[in-house]
């Protein structure tokens, strides 16, 4: 499984350890990742991802999932957020055409 955030595209990044006598040895830096459910408002129901811990911020920050995936780039989004996205956008579309 990729270490990648499914909302921001957030990865690994590679640097290195440096030593007090400036040796330098090589280390990642890992993303961090947690694995969550979130609810979408106009699917009325949960979807699991595997996002960032910065992200899950943005998620609240921005009004929910919904408000989030509708505001994202697709290329910053899985394949699976990009779904869900999609239905989203449907969703929302066919309530404004009732309404």
């Amino acid at each position: 499984m990729a270490r990648r955030c499914e909302l921001t595209g957030k990865a690994v990044l590679t640097g290195h350890n440096v030593s007090h006598a400036n040796n330098k040895s090589n280390r990642r830096f890992l993303p961090n990742l947690c694995a969550v459910h979130l609810i979408s408002d106009a699917m009325g129901q949960s979807y699991s991802f595997r996002i960032s811990a910065r992200a899950l911020k943005s998620v609240e920050h921005r009004g929910g999932l919904d408000a989030f995936l509708i505001k994202a780039r697709d290329e910053e989004l899985s394949l699976k957020a990009r779904r869900v996205k999609r239905q989203i956008e449907k969703r929302l579309t066919a309530s404004a055409e009732a309404a």
